[in-house]
Order: C-alpha cells, then sequence, then structure tokens
C-alpha cells in the first residue's frame, strides 16, 4: 500500500500536478457524477409519476435534446428539396417575406409545446399530453396523426437526400447519369432513396449514445455547412441580384391564373418551404425517457431549434436568392435548358458557381440531409415504440419491445418500411415533370404533424387555469399564443390539401392521375378507418397511456 502511495506521488510530481491539486479534481468528478445521478433519480420518478418505468436508456444531455430536433428540422434538408415549390409558387417573395412570417407563427407554435414537454416529459410527447388533457379519444386520434406526421416526413427527408445523393454523383462522375439503370433518373434516385433507408435503419438499431453522438456532431455539420455555403455565394458569383429583385420578384409556374388567384392560392402554396423545413421539431419531447432533466431540457430543445433552424435558414435562402442571376434558365421546365428541374435550387447552383464549388456544396447539403434522416427515424420509432406500448397499434406486444442496447428496434424496422410503401408512387412523374408524388408526401407529413399538435395545444387552452404547468411554462401568454397557434395550423392544413397544378383538376381536359396531390386521399382514406376501427373496436377496450408501474 506504501509502494502504491509513493509512486502515484512521483507520477502526480513528474506532470506537474500537485497531490492537493489532483484530490480537488477527483472530488469534483466525484461531486459532477453524483449530481448526475441525482437528476437521473428525478428524472425517473418524474416518470414514474407519470405511470411509466425508465425502460430506454437516459444518457441524452440537453445539447443532444436540442440537437435530434435541430437535425430533424434540418436547414440542408428543407431548403434545398422544397425550393422549387417556393420558386415555382410565389418566387422570390414567397421566401424573401414569407419565410421569416410563417417561421414566426411556427415559433408560437413551438413555444406551446415547449409548455407542455415540461409538464409531461415522456417518450409519447404530443399523443400522451392528448390523452391526459382530453381523455383516450383525443389520445387515439391525436397518436395516429402524428405517427402517419412522422412516417411520412421521414420518408420525404430520405427521398430527398436520395435525390440530392444521385445528383452530386452524376456531377462527380459524367457517365453515371446515362448508364446506371439505363440513365432513368426516377428509378436512380428511388434506388439511392432504399439504400439510405437501409442504411440509416442499421444505424438505429445501435445504441441511443450512437445516435446522441450522430445528432451532436450534425449540428456543427449544419452549423459550419450552412456557413460555407453562404460565404460560397456571397464571394464567388460573378453577379448578384439587387434588394428590390429579391423582396418584390414574383414567379408563377404553377400553371394557375395570375392576379387574384396568385394571392389567395398560388402565393400560400409557396409557404410548403418553411411550413415543411420547420418540422420535426417534436423530436425533442420523443426523447424525453432518454434525456437528462428532460422537463427542462426537452422544452428548451423545442423552442431553440426552430428559433435557431429559422435564422440560420432565412440567411442561407437569402444567399440562393441573391445568387439566382439567371431567373428565365431556373424557372424552365425544358430538360436542355435546366436539366435540374423548374425552380430547383441546384438550377442556381449550378448557373452561379464553379464546378468544383457547386460539387462541394452538393456533398455538403447530401451530408446534412442524411443526419436528417437519421435524427427523423430515431424521432419516429420513439412514438411508434411509445403508442404501441399503449396498445393503440397492430403489433403492439412486438413494437413495444426493446433490445439489449435498449432500443425499440421493431418500431424502427416497421417505420422504415412503411415510410418506402407510402413513397413507391414517386417511381412516376407528372407530365409537366413536377415531383408531385414526393410533394404529397411532404404535405402528408406536414398535415400529419400539425393537426397532431393542434389537439393538445387546445385541450391545453380549454384547461385554462386547471391545467397544472411544469417548471417551464408560458404563464398567463398561453392564451393568445394558442389562438395563433389554432388559425396557422388550421389555414396550412386547407392549403397542403389542395392540387399542385391544373392538371390535378377532374374537369380539366389534360388531367391526369400522376398529377393529383395525394395527400387529401391518404389522409382522408386513414381518417376514415381510424373512425370506423374507434367506433367498432377501439373505444372498448382502448383507455389510453397504459402505465406500467
Amino acid at each position: 500500500m506504501l509502494i502504491i502511495q509513493v509512486d502515484e506521488g512521483n507520477s502526480l510530481k513528474k506532470s506537474g500536478v500537485t497531490s492537493n491539486h489532483y484530490y480537488q479534481m477527483e472530488q469534483k468528478k466525484e461531486e459532477a457524477s453524483t449530481l448526475q445521478e441525482e437528476i437521473i433519480a428525478d428524472d425517473e420518478r418524474r416518470l414514474a409519476a407519470l405511470g411509466y418505468k425508465q425502460e430506454l436508456k437516459r444518457n441524452w444531455s440537453g445539447f443532444s435534446n436540442f440537437a435530434i430536433s435541430f437535425s430533424a428540422i434540418s436547414i440542408l434538408s428543407g431548403c434545398f428539396t422544397t425550393f422549387g415549390q417556393a420558386w415555382n409558387n410565389g418566387g422570390p417573395i414567397a421566401i424573401s417575406i414569407g419565410w421569416p412570417f410563417i417561421s414566426a407563427s411556427i415559433l408560437v407554435i413551438g413555444l406551446c409545446m415547449a409548455e407542455l414537454a415540461s409538464a409531461y416529459p415522456t417518450s409519447g410527447g404530443i399523443y400522451w399530453w392528448a390523452s391526459k388533457l382530453g381523455g383516450a379519444k383525443a389520445g387515439f386520434y391525436t397518436g395516429w396523426l402524428n405517427m402517419i406526421g412522422l412516417l411520412a416526413i421521414t420518408a420525404s427527408v430520405v427521398y430527398g437526400a436520395a435525390t440530392f445523393l444521385n445528383i452530386s454523383i452524376g456531377s462527380y462522375f459524367p457517365g453515371y447519369s446515362n448508364s446506371f439503370l439505363s440513365g432513368d433518373a426516377i428509378r436512380q434516385q428511388f434506388f439511392w432513396f432504399v439504400l439510405i433507408m437501409i442504411f440509416i435503419t442499421i444505424l438505429n438499431c445501435f445504441n441511443t449514445h450512437v445516435q446522441a453522438v450522430f445528432n451532436n456532431i450534425s449540428v456543427w455539420w449544419h452549423v459550419f455547412g450552412a456557413a460555407i455555403i453562404i460565404a460560397i455565394l456571397i464571394f464567388t458569383p460573378d453577379h448578384h441580384q439587387n434588394i428590390k429583385w429579391v423582396f418584390t420578384e414574383q414567379v408563377n409556374n404553377s400553371g394557375f391564373k395570375n392576379g387574384f388567384t396568385f394571392w389567395i392560392y398560388v402565393l400560400p402554396l409557396g409557404f410548403l418551404l418553411t411550413q415543411y423545413t420547420i418540422t420535426g421539431f417534436d423530436a425533442s419531447a420523443h426523447l424525453s425517457e432518454e434525456t437528462k432533466g428532460a422537463h427542462l431540457t426537452a422544452a428548451k430543445g423545442i423552442w431553440k431549434s426552430i428559433f435557431y433552424s429559422a435564422v440560420g435558414g432565412y440567411i442561407l435562402l437569402l444567399a440562393f436568392l441573391f445568387a439566382a442571376t439567371k431567373p428565365d434558365i431556373i424557372s424552365s421546365f425544358d430538360p436542355g435548358v435546366n436539366p435540374y428541374g423548374s425552380g430547383s435550387v441546384i438550377a442556381i447552383l449550378a448557373n452561379a458557381l464553379s464546378p468544383l464549388l457547386f460539387k462541394l456544396v452538393l456533398l455538403i447539403s447530401a451530408g446534412g440531409q442524411l443526419f436528417c434522416a437519421i435524427a427523423c427515424l430515431t424521432s419516429c420509432s420513439r412514438m411508434m415504440f411509445a403508442f404501441s406500448r399503449d396498445g393503440a397499434v397492430p403489433g403492439h406486444k412486438r413494437l413495444s419491445k426493446v433490445n439489449k442496447s435498449l432500443v425499440p428496434i421493431h418500431a424502427v424496422l416497421a417505420s422504415a418500411i412503411t415510410g418506402i410503401l407510402i413513397t413507391l408512387p414517386a417511381l412516376w412523374k407528372s407530365p409537366r415533370g413536377i415531383p408531385t408524388a414526393f410533394y404529397a408526401v411532404v404535405s402528408i407529413g406536414t398535415i400529419g404533424l400539425y393537426l397532431s399538435i393542434f389537439i393538445p395545444i387546445w385541450l391545453r387552452w380549454k384547461a385554462g387555469k386547471n391545467f397544472t404547468p411544469g417548471d417551464w411554462n408560458l404563464g398567463k401568454k398561453y392564451q393568445w399564443m394558442n389562438m395563433i397557434a389554432f388559425v396557422e395550423i388550421i389555414i396550412t392544413c386547407i392549403y397542403f390539401i389542395m392540387p399542385f397544378e391544373p392538371d390535378a383538376l377532374p374537369w380539366k381536359k389534360n388531367f391526369t392521375w400522376l398529377a393529383v396531390n395525394y395527400a387529401p386521399i391518404l389522409v382522408g382514406i386513414t381518417l376514415s378507418f381510424l373512425w370506423i376501427w374507434w367506433h367498432l373496436s377501439v373505444k372498448k377496450w382502448f383507455k389510453g397511456p397504459v402505465k406500467n408501474i
């Protein structure tokens, strides 16, 4: 024993650390470890009070919780993949004016959600809040809408990543575009879509610590990646658009008429860019049971991810617009003039940047979209796990199980397979070359998520003073904030079930099913099925969240 002490003292002297300093360092480590244990114990007590034992591994920090929502929102995904929707339906004003206005409304929604996340920090998130405030029926519909939304959002993100990966490979290897799968871009993209879904499924089967590491890296990829892209678009193009053009120019490539129709119909369709990009922030709530101090960190993760994404996304989008010096080429539907599709942000980049920088920007964006896809699948699988835990999903006994690494692996697999199935219509394109199926999946995700958010916020507003707030709350501000959230969500859902082009109107001569926005069809069929299922069976046995303590 004496020898060990002498050796330790000599090693401390050699390293320049005094014995007293060494023991102070050890004491601080012990105090930090004790504090972490107390926080986790407090989290488990809060979870037990809500009726659940700790099944998932609680090793996520507050930053990791913020990171998954920030990654799920992903300005490197939504700002790139749905840019064409805003360009073709409104043009620059749909972005320069529409983005900050819609972002502010979404931030209000996020603040309303953060209050609920603080009061009820469970993996069920939105579904659990609705059940607690409105009973089993409210929870049942909320849970299914939320799960449908997450499944569709995950599928759309993965498909967007596949599209950019396909174009990136084509830019690095010129012969690829005309040789791989007979040069059919649609089949190429779907091939990579399936491959990426398999890849992120495998990653999501690892220990949750691996997911936390990926999301932490993702934050810095998005921050530095977006900064590099913005710097490239500011300093390298020979010319830029002027401020007046960016904030006043209108574009209408929808096929619908200008004038009154443009302002009340076409332009709002362009807001899908903002509304879709800033989704996924409920991931912080779904990961509550894996996050330390979730009653505070999950609440902050929701609103902070929205705020920082809104600011960063706006700067990135403005950089795109100022670099859009060839609007005629960007708006062209002719593949010989614009091979990337009308309104595509890739057309802006290809015409504004050198081949080397063009490839670099595509690579950064594709990487960000992969990180986003990983985060979305994680969030979706946790929602499915929590909802299955309460018996509300067919096959719930298997979907609610976790493996040795405490990961709901069956829920991960089910989420991935469902995402592939609902995206099968993307194997066909409308006659105008608009990827209607992709925008339909985007709409389904957006509608599902925002409707599921609407229900618990409405119930919280109805509860008024009877609601018991958590440590993070809005005080009396909830009254007017909830009302703004209601109006924004209702308007969003109405517009995103509308046709994206005239060829989708049954009374038009050129009507084709390939142009139809199938979001209202799929959502309508699903809601009808849920209504029938509820009245014939579910109401007899479903009682909402099932306590396992």
